[in-house]
C-alpha cells in the first residue's frame, strides 16, 4: 500500500513496535483450537496463552447495520482467542447509552475496557469512572485528539485530520474542482475531523453534506438531489465503505458524472474499486485497531507494556487504496479481514 503521506510530527508517528508485539505471543502454549480459530476468522493464529482467563469489554459506537464494524469485531475476537480472554462486546451510536455500556461493565468488574470516544465529552465521565475503579481504558476508533487527556492509556486509529488532508491531496492530484464530504452523523469529532481535513487541503470547493447514516434510501435520496442541484459536483466523498456503494447508486440516478471516494473499506468495497466503480478509498485498518486494543489490555494486565509509551497514539492509517494495489487487499477482504 502507498503510504508515503507527508510526516506531521506526533500526529502521525508510527509506533510499529506495538504492532510488531501484537503478532508475539509470550507464555504461550499450542493449542488444538489454534487452528479451528484460524479458520474461524481467516487470520493466522499463534497459539493459546496460558495466562490466566481474563474479561475484556469492547465498546463501541457502532450503528446498526454499518459492516465496518464487523471488521473490527473480528479483530478484536482474534486477539481474545489468542490471549485467553472473554471478549464482551456492545454498542450504542447514542453518547448517552454508550456511556451506560461503559458503566455496566465497570458494574462486571472486568479487567479491561476498549472504547471509541466519537464524542468524547459525553464519555468523559464513564470513562473516569472505570478509571477509579482500577479497570485500565484503551481508546481506538475515534478520540485520537482526547484520549490522552481522558486517561487512557493508549489509542489505536488513524488520525482523522490527517487523512483528510491526505485525501484533500489526492484530489488536487487528480484535477477534481468540486466535491461534497458526505457526513453520517452530525456531531461525530471524527467524521467532521475527516471532512475539515479534506477542506483545508483541497484547492478547489468542499461542501459538507449531512445525511442519516441509518437511513440508506434516504442518504442516497439527498446525495442524488445535491447532484441534480449542482451538477458541477466531481467527487463525492463519504466516510464509510457502505455510504460509498450507496453514492454510487446516487451519482447513475443523478445521470451525471461525478466520480466517489471514501474513507475505509470492506468486501464490497473492495470489488467496488476493482470494478472501476469507487476511484479510492482511505484505508484505517479496522481489523488491526480491533486486535490490539484487546491485546494492548491483555499485555498490560500480564506485563505491564503500553503500547506507544502510553504518550503516543498508535496509528493504524492512513493508507489509499486504488486500482494499483487493490489486488493485494482483495485476497485479504475475501476472508472478513480488510
Amino acid at each position: 500500500m502507498n503510504r508515503s503521506l507527508h510526516p506531521r510530527s506526533r500526529r502521525i508517528a508510527l509506533v510499529a513496535a506495538a504492532a510488531a508485539a501484537a503478532l508475539t505471543v509470550t507464555g504461550c502454549s499450542s493449542d488444538s483450537g489454534g487452528k479451528q480459530a484460524e479458520e474461524d476468522t481467516g487470520a493466522a493464529s499463534a497459539g493459546k496463552a496460558d495466562t490466566p482467563r481474563m474479561k475484556i469489554a469492547m465498546i463501541t459506537h457502532a450503528a446498526p447495520g454499518d459492516t465496518f464494524w464487523d471488521l473490527i469485531r473480528k479483530g478484536a475476537e482474534t486477539a481474545a482467542a489468542k490471549d485467553n480472554v472473554e471478549l464482551v462486546y456492545s454498542s450504542n451510536p447514542d453518547a448517552a447509552k454508550q456511556a451506560n455500556l461503559v458503566q455496566n461493565a465497570i458494574d462486571q468488574k472486568v479487567d479491561g475496557i476498549a472504547v471509541t470516544l466519537a464524542k468524547p465529552d459525553a464519555m468523559k465521565a464513564a470513562v473516569a469512572k472505570a478509571e477509579k475503579a482500577g479497570i485500565p481504558v484503551v481508546g481506538f476508533n475515534g478520540g485520537v485528539d482526547d484520549w490522552a487527556d481522558q486517561g487512557l492509556l493508549s489509542y489505536f486509529g488513524q488520525d482523522e485530520t490527517v487523512a483528510g488532508e491526505a485525501l484533500g491531496e489526492k484530489l488536487n492530484a487528480l484535477g477534481s474542482k468540486n466535491n461534497i464530504c458526505v457526513i453520517q452523523e452530525q456531531g461525530h469529532v471524527a467524521l467532521e475531523a475527516r471532512c475539515a481535513g479534506v477542506k483545508k487541503t483541497f484547492k478547489g470547493k468542499t461542501t459538507n453534506l449531512y445525511v442519516n447514516g441509518t437511513n440508506m434510501p434516504a442518504l442516497k435520496a439527498t446525495i442524488t438531489a445535491k447532484l441534480k442541484q449542482d451538477p458541477s459536483v466531481d467527487y463525492v466523498v463519504t466516510l464509510g465503505a457502505p455510504f460509498a456503494l450507496a453514492a454510487v447508486q446516487s451519482v447513475d440516478d443523478a445521470g451525471g458524472k461525478a466520480k466517489v471516494a471514501t474513507f475505509d473499506l470492506n468486501k464490497d468495497l473492495v470489488g467496488a474499486i476493482e470494478d472501476g466503480d469507487i476511484q479510492f478509498a482511505v484505508d484505517q485498518q479496522p481489523y488491526l485497531q480491533g486486535y490490539l486494543s484487546i491485546d494492548s489490555l491483555w499485555l498490560y494486565k500480564t506485563n505491564g507494556n503500553f503500547s506507544g509509551g502510553g504518550q503516543e497514539p498508535v496509528l493504524t492509517g492512513p493508507a489509499f487504496v486504488d486500482k494499483s494495489n487493490v489486488a493485494t487487499i482483495a485476497k485479504f477482504a475475501a476472508k472478513g479481514t480488510r
